[in-house]
């Protein structure tokens, strides 16, 4: 359980801080646990970095799940109003995924954890419009919201749907 919450207040320190300026001693006092405690859960900056992003793709696969939903346009739609609601309240600067390729772009482990991340959450696209013809343009659209979203908010959201309604239209069942 410590662990875990360790997990949470490491999410929530990198997302507030970035990944390459918080020290171990800040990240410590984020987790308010010693020194010691952070260390014997979490080795190195490096597997603190992968349980948080780790904790925050479980957050956020139960927070897109979050209402029911079935299959089709309505689901992907309302996917992409989940992404909008996750963006304000938690991801601000982006997403924090991409965020940590950014600040350790050599890093093997750490692009495996964002790696996971990515075709889980293409793979939920994919199950949910239900049309291998759309899944992976429906993915580029939902990584363009979360990347631009520091620079372009809601219009970014608003400009994914109508894209998604125009393809969705345009576009023949496999």
């Amino acid at each position: 359980m410590l662990k875990e919450k360790i997990a949470a207040d490491l999410e929530s320190a990198f997302s507030k801080l970035g990944f390459a300026q918080p020290s171990v001693a800040q990240l410590k006092t984020a987790c308010n646990v010693s020194l010691r405690t952070l260390y014997k859960h979490y080795p190195s900056k490096e597997a603190m970095i992968i349980s948080a992003l780790e904790y925050r793709h479980k957050r956020y696969m139960t927070f897109l799940l979050s209402e029911s939903h079935s299959t089709g346009i309505e689901s992907v739609l309302h996917i992409f109003e989940k992404l909008e609601q996750w963006m304000v309240e938690f991801a601000p600067n982006g997403c924090l995924s991409l965020n940590a390729i950014t600040a350790f772009p050599e890093d093997m482990a750490i692009k495996q954890a964002v790696q996971r991340h990515k075709d889980e959450v293409h793979d939920l696209l994919a199950e949910l419009c239900q049309r291998d013809d759309l899944s992976t343009e429906l993915f580029l659209l939902h990584e363009s919201v979360s990347s631009v979203w520091p620079t372009m908010g809601k219009a970014s959201v608003i400009s994914a749907q109508k894209i998604i309604k125009q393809l969705w239209s345009s576009q023949s069942y496999v």
